[in-house]
């Protein structure tokens, strides 16, 4: 009897501490509580400009292309500060509580990245952020630093042609780190309490240029009972055992006419039972279905796009559907709806044309698209059955952050300030 109440008790914390990553008041990690770019309920703004709707604007101490979280309204992001790097702390009333600096900032290759450019992430304990520079680190929620090692010292300097921007996830015991590029790939995983090492396994696949290089985020799934882990990078879509990274199942055949320089950069998306991959460079979108033993490459893919997809920003997904921004190319601006089962396009339409590029991420709140574009201007959209621009909002600078929707408030992280726009 003791055993089973124990097991009781340990079924109910885990449901309360989901409930809390899944409150619409929590944006634990950079695609949000149900990691699909999705905000499940509230009401969102639609027309602003920096002047009305926005509560408040806090200025920021250097460029960082991170997106911000949110825990029990407290806001979290990285960001540069004197040539450290560092976490930084805001209250709901965008007053800056801390800022803590965690070693020298390794400054971006790419004019529009940064050495933060990986988002932190949280399980309402600490707060666990990572940088170009390989500092991994676990802080409290007063900015007080847990524990923190350097990844670059311990396993050598990536050797990606850009900006590393591949952000840290959580499973229930460890804080897991990707890095995929020429050279020594791995996925690693680190106690939350401790930073101790518990495992770190190889992760390398022989592909042209650049195709082993890799800037997509893992993401946690539960599949068969356990906790595992979908990676995208050398060209292969993985799924890893959480508890020790032992392989279980590998879907190939992504680059078949072994074409240079196809290097993910947007992540996958789960719908359902199935991961949603965009892949070269915006030329192809493939459906993949989850689950299985070994090399599922033949038998998984089940439906695959070479006439759609993106290549720097990740799709969102809410009720089985794939809302696809397309960022680079001759159709750049396009909004897309597709069926996650089917792949089959349901909504599309394009966005007022210009000649900057877009490097965030679309998310969806309130039956809205959000869409923010790397001059500054951030477009409200329908694209569900038919596609209605709604509103372009001008926020005055350059965003490479994607927009953050959360208890009725929208943060938006431009090159200079931190905005919190309101729908009143």
């Amino acid at each position: 009897m003791k055993f089973r109440s124990a097991l009781v008790c340990v079924a109910a914390l885990l449901a309360a501490s989901f409930a809390l990553a899944a409150s619409p008041s929590n944006w634990p990690h950079w695609r949000g509580p149900l990691d699909n770019g999705s905000a499940d309920s509230g009401s969102y703004p639609v027309k602003w400009d920096t002047t009305s709707n926005v509560l408040w604007k806090a200025e920021l101490p250097g460029k960082g292309c991170s997106t911000p979280i949110v825990w029990d309204q407290r806001i979290f992001l990285t960001a540069p500060a004197d040539g450290q790097d560092a976490l930084l702390a805001f209250d709901w009333s965008g007053k800056l509580q801390w800022q803590t600096a965690l070693g020298p900032e390794r400054a971006g290759k790419n004019a529009h990245g940064s050495g933060s450019n990986p988002s932190p992430v949280t399980d309402g304990q600490s707060v666990f952020v990572y940088f170009k520079s390989g500092d991994l680190a676990a802080l409290d929620f007063d900015g007080k630093i847990r524990w923190q090692a350097n990844l670059v010292e311990r396993y050598g300097r990536d050797t990606l042609y850009w900006d590393y921007g591949t952000s840290p996830v959580l499973t229930e015991k460890d804080v897991i780190v990707a890095r995929m590029h020429h050279g020594d790939s791995y996925v690693a995983a680190f106690d939350k309490t401790t930073g101790a090492l518990h495992w770190k396994v190889p992760r390398n696949y022989t592909t042209p240029i650049e195709g082993d290089h890799s800037y997509a985020t893992p993401i946690v799934i539960h599949e068969q009972g356990r906790e595992a882990l979908v990676i995208l990078g050398g060209e292969h879509l993985t799924a890893h055992d959480a508890a020790d990274g032992s392989l279980l199942w590998s879907c190939g055949d992504f680059n078949p006419q072994a074409k240079a320089n196809w290097v993910p950069v947007g992540s996958p998306v789960i719908s359902g039972d199935m991961a949603v991959v965009p892949y070269g460079r915006g030329a192809r979108l493939h459906g993949i279905k989850l689950g299985g033993s070994g090399d599922v490459t033949a038998t998984h893919r089940i439906w695959l796009r070479d006439d759609t997809g993106a290549f720097v920003s990740t799709p969102a997904a809410a009720a089985g559907r794939i809302y696809l921004l397309h960022d680079h190319g001759a159709d750049r601006g396009t909004l897309e709806c597709l069926g996650a089962a089917t792949g089959k396009t349901l909504c599309k339409g394009e966005l007022p044309r210009s000649s900057a590029e877009f490097y965030a991420s679309p998310v969806l709140a309130d039956g809205k698209i959000y869409a923010a574009r790397e001059d500054g201007v951030v477009f409200v959209a329908h694209c569900n059955d038919k596609f209605e621009l709604l509103a372009a909002n001008d926020m005055g600078e350059p965003i490479i952050a994607s927009p953050v929707p959360v208890a009725n408030r929208l943060l938006i992280r431009g090159e200079k300030h931190l905005f919190c726009i309101s729908a009143r």
